[in-house]
């Protein structure tokens, strides 16, 4: 028997600076970083949480948050900014501008006419250590350019630093946990995020927090502060679930005894995307004539799992990074050459070679 009722098909939103995964039908955004959206499957699935584990002294790991904030605005995306550790209106006035002259797009692809390759070769994918192909949505900044502050203020934006925090009921020791968490389901509920509401134009949410579990963020006891921290996570994805929003927090996680009380794996379960970032600042790596091209190693310990029983895998297991005078650049490692032998053998060969030739023998032919 057949049956009239036509079964209507969802459809995407359409939200500026977003696209679709083929993937798994995911809704995704760009990190600002077009580099690490390759290296992370596309871009952050709306609803999820990437954690950048902060390096030593919190110097890239701020990069990084600068560039997320920075991609909301130039794609108009509302944002919430929070941060105790530093002013909001510092991280603000630090943004980087757009570098214009890198947004064109450029294929890492070469046709038979621009190139002439080996035949063994030309079935094999040509990759770039820093991806910037044309299926990249993300924009390019220029790190020694600030953004406007007419740019800033055509943005929907709401901050949060910890002042005047409202006393609040026995979920957290803590009560600064409970009033971020308040902030941002206001704001989500009022700018019509959630997706249980009907709105006329959808739009995204940015969420930006800065070194959550910092020291300023401690409660009496580190049992306290502990679980002052995973409780906060666990009801800041389940509203993250239910909205047009993505978050990017930085933790420094060298300030967590890990090792008795494995805090920093029940932080990471908690999270979505989990980038660690190491730095080789006062390090032997530093020094190490191997690294010398970069400033420090990239560990993508976790990927999302939306719409698939298990988590991805990442296939790349070396990545580095390095900064630039104007930019922040995420590439394969790639070891220098061992060139010492070879040059030495080399100059055995001539040495041994002109020995030859510059001596008489008498068995000589």
């Amino acid at each position: 028997m057949s049956s009239n009722v036509k079964i209507a098909k969802a459809q995407m939103p359409i939200i500026p600076g977003t696209k679709p995964a083929t993937r798994n039908a995911q809704l995704l955004v760009s990190t600002g970083i077009p580099s690490l959206d390759h290296f992370i499957g596309g871009g952050l699935p709306i609803g999820s949480i990437l954690l950048i584990e902060e390096d030593a002294y919190s110097t890239y790991a701020k990069v990084m948050y600068r560039y997320f904030i920075a991609e909301g605005i130039v794609n108009s995306h509302s944002l919430f900014v929070a941060s105790q550790d530093l002013k909001p209106s510092h991280i603000l006035g630090e943004l980087p501008a757009v570098d214009e002259e890198s947004i064109k797009k450029h294929d890492s692809f070469t046709t038979d006419e621009e190139m002439k390759i080996a035949w063994r070769y030309q079935n094999m994918k040509v990759f770039d250590s820093s991806p910037g192909d044309s299926s990249t949505f993300g924009h390019y900044y220029d790190l020694t350019k600030k953004m406007k502050k007419e740019t800033l203020e055509r943005v929907n934006m709401t901050t949060w630093d910890g002042e005047n925090v409202k006393k609040q009921n026995g979920i957290f020791e803590n009560d600064a946990y409970m009033d971020l968490l308040l902030n941002i389901e206001k704001t989500l509920t009022e700018g019509q995020f959630l997706i249980a509401q009907t709105a006329t134009k959808r739009n995204l949410l940015r969420i930006a927090i800065n070194s959550l579990g910092s020291r300023l963020w401690l409660g009496d006891s580190e049992e306290q502060t502990q679980s002052d921290l995973l409780k906060f996570l666990y009801m800041f994805r389940a509203l993250l679930r239910e909205s047009f929003a993505v978050a990017v927090l930085t933790v420094p996680v060298l300030n967590f005894d890990d090792y008795s009380t494995g805090i920093v794996q029940r932080i990471e379960h908690m999270t979505d995307v989990v980038i660690s970032l190491e730095s080789f600042a006062g390090s032997t790596k530093e020094t190490n004539p191997i690294f010398k091209d970069y400033h420090g190693l990239l560990h993508i310990k976790k990927l999302p799992a939306f719409n698939t029983l298990v988590n991805q895998e990442s296939l790349f297991s070396d990545l580095a990074f390095k900064l630039r005078r104007k930019k922040f650049l995420i590439e394969i490692l790639h070891l220098p050459p061992e060139l010492g032998e070879t040059t030495q053998r080399e100059q055995d060969d001539v040495g041994c070679s002109g020995a030859a030739s510059s001596g008489r023998s008498k068995l000589d032919f």
